[in-house]
């Protein structure tokens, strides 16, 4: 990868504006992401006004520096549980864009042959076992996957994303209660992005919220800002060095906001648009740049992520809009029928 920077070097000098150690060519390829997990979403949303997308899609525009900034301290054999909010998140964690697109259209080659759509996207070759329809429902799920982890002796880890919705329900305290107690290796990410659903979390939440309930049941827990890549991706690093060397589950909250509706079809009239307005000042992928433009990248060459990104992003799209349906048998496969169950299974 080359980086350039106008009149000087890179080891000359930072902006003081700049974090002490800004590693420039790391938040570039942040930026980088960011940029197409934005592009993503927008021409899924296109595609949803198309009237091609099957089913309802969830955007995530607006808490991109926490896909980046997680799934990129990820390896590939780390897991990942994501929500019905994860075209971010698996794009991050190094899924094919392209397969994505296919399954949101419905199309043979999507990533779960077309079968699972957007709240049910997964690949296991990369990790990412998979989104979930079901608000805290992947938690309980990477507490399994972290406790077969620490079963084989496996020093990768597992990884759970969600939003505030999700910890005033059950599976949050039975997950973390599970976690805590077997010191399982796993990390638990809080979206507060302010809704859950189309109501606002803190008129449904009693107390302080995710991050102490967490340390209520004895896990060690942070507060961030998900919208600065640079507190997300440090937070992360050091979190996952723990986990790695046995230091047992860890909480981070994000604080972020989402900018579209619950859907791609939701117009969100239940809040006001200034404070939507407001919102879009503090835009990750906008102050990404700004960090990155203060450390000396050129302008061009950051607003060519975004103009490069748009264009992969619009490719899959008209290639998946040209695909054709599965084949009528493949309703057939992956189905379970009555079982077979076997003597030593019980």
């Amino acid at each position: 990868m080359v980086l350039r920077y106008g009149a000087i070097e890179k080891e000359i000098f930072l902006s003081s504006s700049i974090p002490v150690n800004f590693d420039v060519e790391r938040y570039f390829n942040h930026h980088k992401m960011m940029n197409r997990i934005r592009a993503f979403e927008e021409t899924a949303a296109t595609a949803n006004n198309d009237g091609l997308v099957l089913g309802a899609i969830h955007l995530s525009i607006g808490q991109e520096a926490i896909a980046s900034g997680v799934c990129q301290n990820l390896e590939k054999d780390d897991f990942l549980l994501s929500t019905h909010r994860g075209h971010g998140h698996t794009l991050a964690k190094g899924a094919d864009p392209q397969t994505m697109m296919l399954e949101l259209l419905g199309r043979k080659g999507g990533i779960c042959q077309g079968k699972g759509g957007s709240m049910h996207i997964a690949d296991f070759s990369v990790g990412m076992l998979g989104a979930n329809g079901v608000v805290s429902a992947n938690i309980n799920i990477a507490a399994g996957a972290g406790h077969a982890i620490k079963l084989k002796g496996g020093n990768n880890i597992s990884c759970c994303i969600f939003g505030d919705g999700a910890i005033n329900r059950g599976p949050f305290l039975e997950g973390l209660n599970w976690a805590g107690v077997f010191e399982l290796p796993v990390l638990f990410v809080c979206e507060k992005n302010g809704f859950a659903s189309t109501t606002v979390t803190e008129a449904m939440t009693s107390g302080e919220g995710g991050k102490q309930r967490a340390q209520s049941l004895g896990i060690p827990a942070e507060e961030v800002d998900g919208n600065d890549i640079v507190e997300v991706d440090e937070c992360v690093r050091q979190n996952i060095k723990e986990i790695r060397s046995g230091g047992g589950p860890r909480f981070i909250l994000c604080n972020t906001y989402r900018l579209h509706g619950h859907t791609a079809s939701d117009p969100a009239l239940y809040r006001e648009q200034e404070d939507v307005d407001e919102a879009w000042k503090n835009d990750p992928i906008s102050k990404c740049r700004d960090l990155l433009k203060n450390a000396g990248v050129l302008d061009e060459d950051l607003k060519g992520h975004q103009t490069d990104a748009l264009s992969e992003m619009q490719a899959i799209y008209n290639r998946a809009k040209q695909a054709p349906w599965p084949e009528l048998q493949l309703a057939y496969e992956d189905v379970q029928d009555s079982g077979d169950p076997r003597e030593e299974a019980f």
